[in-house]
């Protein structure tokens, strides 16, 4: 199979099942003209994630990368009027863009962009007591990945849905001698939903558009 095939795939299922609107492929071609890295889900993962938090009933979502809105609007679509994303992005950029986008998409009402650090945030976000969170969605540096993990344990409750995206990295995750820090923050992050009693996990690998890659989709249990 090759990168053609799995693009085609791609689009055939995006085409009867996904619906990208203008906002959406508004989000992704400002991202593009920005100069923007094209690192934001496809559509197909979008919808998913739009699927995973309206299953779980979320009224609450924190989203850790927020790039250029793109998987934000798919998220803050799926809650109630009255739900709220909380969304860090460390790049003001990004979040400029993102925050556009997202009143563009007529969601700004719904959805917080921080600006800052993550690892900065996240304690205030205890701090002030903002959570539980229904669903934590983790998309940005993956060497912080264990980090972020912690911290996202502490802002959800049973029941909670904790989604980490690019996880499998080309197969690189199989490497426990990788240099790549990226890799190790992902397998650092595998290793810690495996042997922590809270959380039951499972991941699975995707080919698409985007490529070779993985999510990895955890329930917190107790």
């Amino acid at each position: 199979m090759s990168q053609e095939t799995w693009t085609a795939v791609d689009a055939y299922f995006n085409d009867l099942l996904v619906e990208e609107d203008a906002a959406l492929r508004a989000a992704v071609s400002d991202a593009d003209a920005a100069g923007l890295p094209a690192i934001h889900v496809a559509p197909n993962q979008g919808k998913l994630l739009n699927l995973l938090a309206r299953m779980r009933g979320a009224r609450t979502v924190l989203e850790i990368g927020t790039l250029a809105g793109y998987s934000t609007i798919w998220l803050a679509r799926a809650l109630p009027e009255d739900g709220r994303v909380v969304s860090l992005e460390a790049d003001e950029q990004c979040a400029a863009l993102a925050a556009a986008n997202v009143a563009r998409a007529g969601l700004d009402h719904v959805v917080d962009i921080r600006l800052g650090k993550a690892l900065d945030i996240l304690p205030r976000l205890v701090e002030d007591g903002e959570g539980p969170f229904d669903l934590v969605f983790i998309d940005a540096d993956k060497p912080s990945n264990p980090a972020y993990l912690e911290w996202a344990l502490r802002l959800t409750r049973p029941g909670s849905v904790i989604v980490g995206d690019n996880v499998v990295r080309e197969g690189a995750v199989t490497d426990p001698g990788s240099p790549d820090p990226r890799v190790q923050g992902v397998r650092r992050f595998t290793e810690l939903i495996a042997a922590h009693p809270r959380l039951t996990a499972t991941t699975l690998q995707t080919v698409g558009e985007k490529g070779y890659d993985g999510f990895t989709l955890a329930l917190v249990t107790d």
